[in-house]
């Protein structure tokens, strides 16, 4: 079984979707839709299909990887059939996922008079229990409520002649594989089994092995950017303090202005609290995880695809199988633990043919974490810098601008006309453009630039290999510049203790009355740390940090001796 990476521009003759060999119901919906051509993934994948064979295939989220199976699922099945058991079953990990794979099989399917189901686990089961009794054609499932309804005899799985396992990762991540097991067992063994897959861990290879017989494998490369155009994915990452994360998530996101962006964070509790901070500095933001009823889950979609909300704050699970279409940003406010949840969360954008981008929050030593993403992805993650306040100010500047732009365009202003030539009696024209482009930017701010504090830039912390010897020997490291009106403080706790900068920054703002983002640099060594602090607060913080202890243990606490002055 051996796979062959398949470039997106390995054909130079692209097919059309009539070449395929698809009946003529099916290129009449696909033409209706206004598709002409077939992704990567649907050239390669179709034909086999077609011809019956088990398939696994490998393609990232946005592909048109639904198409590729259902279209040849579609094209082998009869027409206006009138037996109630399904022919075809598509499992996947999420009701999100389901509901936009049967409304995939209902656009290609309608002149087939095929009759599509979702089943899901939030959904009343008595409109499921109806459905099936009256007949249908494809389910597509979650794992946990196909099982349910195979155990009550009201999914009957004899006459499939296809199943799918769409996102078989996800759905393996999300702990369904014995699930899936136990349905495939209620499955004919003469029956065509197709896997995809974003990625392709052991754990699904083996998988493939059990259960697919002879199958084609198809990996459809990341289609790469054409010389002098911009990738179809932006990828950068910004290096900041954890007491600075919620700040600096604000300030690049004013920079950014997405259209709609999810921010992904790894519990409920930070989930919540982050919502809450965004919707402080003027977002429109709506927290999505575990905790929340399927009724409150669809609500905030609702609200996100509706455009009253622009940003959605999730935990990954709660977030998988989510298509948004206006979807511009995905950022993570950690940087994930594996590379194949940055797979999965990046392929959120980028979609159709539209640019996306995708930026990580990463403390300084998370910074070996987006090398390890870079080499398994092969895709460069630029680090960046923090934008200044200074970069913010020129940012909305420029949004005013661009919006008076578009109002000269495209507005009638006559009305307005009165006003100008009465103002311009009394005042140079020039400065009366002045005073209203000064009224519609200040109309536009969510909050006041004076406010605006400048976030510290965080430097990359240097690997073991390359640690200069000073700290390989546990000594003070050379003096460096410091911000004006700040001073290092001495704790005789390092790296060693297992010491980390959050630790630092909850043991003072716990013991004193400065807060985080009042805490400057944080360099962690062997056995001691230096942490940044404003002059005027140095004394409280070296007699809080005394009369306390961190990783259990009483420090030795003091100014560094380079600023005896």
């Amino acid at each position: 079984m051996s796979s062959t990476p398949v470039p997106p521009d390995h054909i130079t003759d692209s097919p059309l979707f009539a070449d395929l060999g698809l009946r003529a119901e099916l290129l009449a919906a696909l033409a209706a839709l206004g598709y002409e051509e077939p992704t990567p993934i649907q050239r390669e994948a179709i034909p086999p299909l077609l011809a019956g064979q088990d398939l696994l295939g490998q393609a990232a989220t946005g592909t048109g990887k639904t198409a590729a199976f259902a279209l040849p699922l579609l094209n082998r099945m009869p027409a206006h059939r009138s037996d109630g058991d399904p022919l075809a079953l598509v499992l996947v990990p999420t009701r999100e996922l389901a509901v936009q794979v049967s409304e995939a099989f209902h656009r290609y399917g309608k002149d087939l008079g095929t009759r599509v189901l979702p089943i899901y686990g939030g959904q009343p089961i008595g409109r499921q229990l109806r459905a099936l009794d009256m007949g249908v054609d494809v389910v597509v499932a979650t794992p946990g409520r196909a099982l349910d309804h195979i155990a009550r005899g009201t999914l009957r799985l004899g006459n499939l002649n296809t199943v799918v396992l769409d996102e078989a990762d996800e759905m393996l991540d999300m702990g369904f594989a014995e699930d899936i097991e136990a349905i495939l067992e209620h499955t004919p063994e003469q029956r065509q089994t197709v896997l995809f897959s974003a990625t392709m861990p052991a754990r699904i290879d083996g998988m493939a092995r059990a259960h697919l017989t002879d199958p084609v494998r198809i990996l459809i490369a990341r289609e790469q950017p054409v010389a002098g155009e911009a990738p179809r994915v932006r990828q950068s990452a910004y290096l900041v303090a954890r007491a600075h994360k919620p700040a600096a998530l604000g300030r690049v996101l004013d920079v950014e202005s997405p259209t709609a962006a999810i921010v992904f964070c790894r519990s409920r509790e930070e989930v919540d609290r982050l919502t809450e901070t965004m919707n402080g500095r003027g977002y429109r933001a709506e927290a999505l995880h575990g905790g929340m009823s399927q009724e409150q889950r669809d609500r905030v979609m609702g609200r996100l695809r509706s455009g009253t909300a622009d940003l959605l704050v999730a935990t990954d699970v709660a977030a998988r199988g989510l298509d948004v279409e206006q979807l511009s940003h995905v950022v993570n406010y950690d940087v994930p633990s594996a590379p194949e949840s940055y797979v999965h969360r990046i392929g959120r954008v980028g979609r159709a043919g539209r640019e996306g981008v995708a930026i990580t929050l990463a403390e300084p030593r998370e910074h070996r974490m987006l090398k390890t993403i870079e080499r398994v992805t092969g895709q460069r993650i630029t680090i960046d810098k923090i934008p200044t306040v200074a970069d913010l100010r020129t940012r909305r500047l420029e949004l005013t601008q661009a919006a008076l732009r578009e109002s000269l365009l495209e507005d009638d202003l006559d009305s307005f006309r009165v006003i100008v030539e009465t103002l311009s009696d009394e005042f140079d024209l020039m400065e009366v453009a002045l005073a209203a482009v000064k009224l519609a930017h200040e109309a536009t701010l969510p909050g006041t630039e004076e406010a605006e504090e400048e976030i510290p830039q965080v430097a990359v912390r240097p690997s073991r290999e390359t640690r200069p010897a000073y700290e390989a020997r546990g000594e003070r490291r050379p003096s460096r510049p410091r911000t004006s009106g700040t001073t290092q403080v001495f704790i005789g706790l390092g790296r060693r203790a297992g010491v980390r900068p959050q630790d630092l920054v909850g043991a003072i703002t716990g013991e004193t009355r400065i807060r985080g983002r009042d805490i400057g640099s944080i360099e962690i060594a062997d056995r001691f740390s230096l942490v940044e602090v404003p002059i005027a607060v140095a004394d409280e913080v070296i007699a809080g940090l005394r009369g306390s202890t961190i990783k259990g243990r009483k420090v030795t606490v003091r100014r560094d001796r380079d600023d005896s002055h």
